[in-house]
């Protein structure tokens, strides 16, 4: 895996990981346009244990390239969902949120685990 993937994997497994700490800290700026796109309450936990499952998969990914690729196909199909769920609810200037969580897992995807 070269360098430039595993920092990649690793700056995604920040964000991501970040990211799912804000889900169950719940943060404002989170939680509040979760309420506003109509995400129901009891599914925030799972949104934000699967956010947290794919920041450790990349970091395992480092380790063990499949659980990486995994985890990052985990993570861009997740921000799809995110992107599908802005856009149903109109909230068009949100968009590039869940898109820039999920490049680094991509990119790091894209240049290969284990490559």
């Amino acid at each position: 895996m070269s360098t430039t993937a595993v920092v990649f994997a690793l700056v995604g497994a920040f964000m991501v990981g970040f990211s799912a700490a804000s889900v169950f800290l719940k943060a404002k700026w989170v939680v509040e346009p979760l309420a506003e796109y109509g995400v129901p309450r009891t599914w925030w936990v799972w949104l934000g244990a699967a956010k947290a499952a794919g920041a450790v998969g990349l970091v395992v990914g480092v380790f063990v390239p499949a659980v990486g690729v995994a985890a990052a196909i985990g993570i861009a199909a997740y921000f799809a969902g995110a992107v599908f769920t802005v856009v149903r609810a109109g909230a068009y200037a949100h968009m590039a949120f869940p898109v820039i969580y999920a490049a680094p897992a991509v990119v790091a995807l894209t240049l290969g685990f284990g490559g």
